[in-house]
């Protein structure tokens, strides 16, 4: 094993700076080990006389982004980041622009490097070239002049699911199928140095303290608290305990706001309206961004309907997780962000996320999917579901006489309320998809049967659609929500 070099420190006279990649002591709290992973520098802080930096672990999720001391770091191994040198094409008619390049705020370094204009363009081409440059100038001061206190999430041209967020790298994220919405809850990841950085240490919810994977944009002067308290039913954030006990005292809330749909045993759903319900739909979404990387967060909670989980005991309706759906999808998706909170998981609760909104699907007489791409969390739970659906619609279908049933992928598609091209990509994942005497066909194999009689047998809470007391509205009628 690698020993850190300590030669590195305080004294040196220039800290590693940005983007620089060298290996680092990764501590894994699974299985209680440590390994030498490669890692960037993200950002870097001094603490005294020492440098911390924060760094993301290369081919790893980034929700085990940490900031690091220098003892576990080897810099004997440092890759400085490459430069990249952009080469103006030769085939090019017209004069190259020159590069923008934005400065920190309060940089000596000029925003657009030298370069006469005049050279190129001449007369009232140059005067009016001149007078767009100073325009650019003035926008580009502008923009750095804003603080990173201020996050703005924007909408982006493709959306995403999650229950969580995919690795930053794009070429871990899975395939998209399908036209993507220009609007929505979700959206591609920025590269923002505030952003890609964890601002929440802990937050507290009920019972349980958690520790958030990603960054979510709760007010600036929370970010400095080791610990914000959240009220587990109204979802208001809060600097203290005492704040909490006091807020308490106050809230009226045991359950969420908006119409129970759902109720068996202990599981409970509630329908919650963006619009009418507004202050608890934020609330929501900055809570389900600190687990959710590629989640775009929107204040306006207008187009969407949010479906929250619930377990119920003596004290109230606990929150298990949530997905939203929006009141008027163009591409019918079901689902347009899907999250089980850290306590809840690895218990069967997504599964059952992803159950009742095929379940609600059915009452509309749609075929659903969620938004693509799925997160990596979220592309295992829904992989699992659509396989052990499928194989139990086959299995339900070969009747007592054990002979295989004359199926087609549309009737599949109907009586689970999958979409036709999820439905074929499961299949296709699972390696069911046989080429026998000049057709598909489905062949179900023993070990397959095996598997999904184990996993079902570990699924022993189910959605009962006798349970659900819901009736779909047409937003299209509904003028504004």
């Amino acid at each position: 094993m690698m020993a850190a070099n300590s030669s590195h420190s305080e004294n040196d006279t220039e800290p590693l700076g940005e983007g620089c990649r060298l290996p680092v002591l990764m501590c894994n709290p699974s299985d209680e080990g440590t390994e030498w992973a490669a890692a960037e520098i993200v950002s870097r802080k001094k603490i005294g006389n020492l440098w911390f930096y924060y760094v993301h672990f290369v081919d790893y999720n980034k929700r085990l982004d940490e900031w690091v001391g220098m003892d576990r770091m080897d810099f004997d191994h440092v890759q400085l980041p490459k430069k990249e040198v952009k080469v103006a094409s030769l085939r090019s008619s017209r004069p190259v622009s020159p590069d923008i390049t934005t400065c920190d705020s309060g940089s000596n370094t000029p925003p657009w490097p030298t370069c006469n204009l005049k050279r190129h363009l001449s007369g009232a081409a140059a005067a009016s070239a001149v007078n767009r440059k100073r325009k650019l100038e003035q926008a580009v001061a502008a923009a750095a002049a804003v603080t990173t206190s201020a996050v703005t999430m924007t909408t982006t041209s493709s959306t995403t699911i999650a229950a969580t967020g995919t690795t930053a790298d794009p070429r871990n994220m899975p395939p998209q199928t399908g036209s993507m919405r220009q609007s929505g809850s979700l959206g591609h990841h920025s590269d923002d140095v505030v952003t890609r950085m964890k601002n929440i240490e802990m937050v507290e919810l009920g019972r349980f303290r958690i520790k958030p994977w990603y960054f979510s944009p709760y007010p600036q002067e929370l970010t400095v608290l080791p610990v914000i308290y959240l009220c587990e039913f109204c979802l208001k954030y809060l600097k203290s305990r005492k704040c909490l006990e006091r807020h308490r005292t106050k809230c009226q809330l045991f359950h969420p706001p908006g119409n129970e749909i759902y109720r068996r045993d202990t599981i409970s759903f509630f329908e919650i309206d963006g619009r009418k319900n507004k202050a608890y739909s934020q609330n929501l979404c900055l809570l389900a961004k600190l687990f959710l990387d590629h989640k775009t967060l929107y204040f306006d909670t207008d187009p969407f309907l949010f479906y929250v989980m619930t377990e119920y005991d003596s004290y109230g309706f606990h929150i298990v997780g949530y997905f939203s759906k929006e009141k008027e999808s163009s591409e019918d998706y079901n689902v347009a962000c899907i999250l089980t909170l850290p306590p809840y998981q690895r218990k069967g609760y997504g599964k059952l996320l992803i159950e009742f909104s095929y379940e609600l699907s059915k009452i509309e007489g749609k075929n659903g999917s969620p938004e693509k791409p799925l997160s990596d969390l979220g592309l295992l739970s829904y992989r699992s579901y659509w396989s052990q659906a499928i194989v139990e619609v086959l299995v339900s279908m070969r009747g007592e006489d054990e002979l295989a049933p004359n199926i087609t992928i549309n009737e599949i598609c109907e009586h689970t309320s999958i979409r036709k091209e999820d439905v074929v990509s499961t299949l296709q994942n699972m390696q069911l998809i046989q080429y026998y005497r000049g057709q598909y066909i489905v062949c179900l194999t023993p070990d397959i049967l095996d598997t999904h009689y184990k996993a079902m047998s570990k699924r022993k809470t189910r959605i009962d659609s006798k349970c659900v007391k819901w009736v779909p509205k047409d937003w299209s009628k509904r003028g504004k929500w």
